[in-house]
């Protein structure tokens, strides 16, 4: 059961308006691939333009400085996919992706991948809208860089990473606890740095340690700390 679980589609957000018979003769238009934890699954500046549906693992969108450090963009969860943008234009690979878990996907050539979205409107429809969300992210992403200090970025990408999770009360779970380094390449900053600014919110009760949960206890009061900063 959980083989076939990790070999379906159902879980891709593209395909949840589809029916049971238009989703199996999508996945039998796919290739099923199985990758190890710090295994590249494609790298920045590739001619390959496949399109992969992440169903069981988790995968990371990086970048590299010139100096070498390594930029995190997002991490990718089952239901997700990458390399679309290849697959519409045609372009080389605008970053690289890197197994972090033992990860299964299914890649899809990418003039199947234009077939299906012409044969199927609602994939289509889906999938602007996800491009749609990656513009505003990147957008908030290049202010949040261009008028936040290192304080305000990190209370920026808690709210962010906070944000599926966000209760009437104010609080917000963040599931697991973001390890420094990791939070530190997402907003370009220091390891250093990210665990004085959480030391510092802890201690004034705006974030608390609950297991494997860092729960945001004030999430108006974090925005409120970052807008205050942005318009300067």
């Amino acid at each position: 059961m959980l083989e076939e679980t990790a070999r379906s589609l159902a879980s891709i957000f593209l395909f949840k308006d589809l029916p049971a018979d238009a989703l199996k003769r999508i996945e039998a238009r796919c290739r099923w691939r199985d990758f190890k934890p710090q295994e590249q699954m494609i790298d920045f500046q590739d001619d390959t333009q496949d399109v992969f549906f992440i169903t069981s693992g988790v995968a990371r969108v990086v970048n590299y400085s010139v100096s070498g450090r390594e930029i995190a963009f997002d991490d990718l969860k089952p239901g997700s996919i990458f390399g679309e943008l290849a697959a519409i234009d045609g372009e080389p690979r605008s970053a690289t992706v890197v197994a972090i878990t033992d990860t299964t996907v299914a890649t899809m050539h990418p003039q199947i991948f234009r077939s299906v979205m012409e044969e199927h409107p609602t994939v289509a429809l889906c999938l602007m809208r996800r491009l749609t969300q990656m513009v505003r992210v990147s957008v908030e992403r290049i202010m949040d860089l261009s008028t936040l200090g290192a304080n305000n970025r990190i209370y920026a990408e808690l709210l962010r990473l906070a944000k599926p999770t966000l209760q009437p009360d104010g609080t917000g779970r963040i599931e697991p606890i973001p390890i420094h380094s990791e939070m530190a390449s997402r907003v370009s900053t220091t390891r250093e740095t990210v665990a004085r600014v959480l030391s510092d919110l802890s201690r004034k009760g705006l974030v608390k340690r609950t297991g494997s949960v860092l729960v945001l206890t004030d999430t108006d009061r974090l925005r409120d700390m970052v807008e205050q900063f942005r318009g300067d």
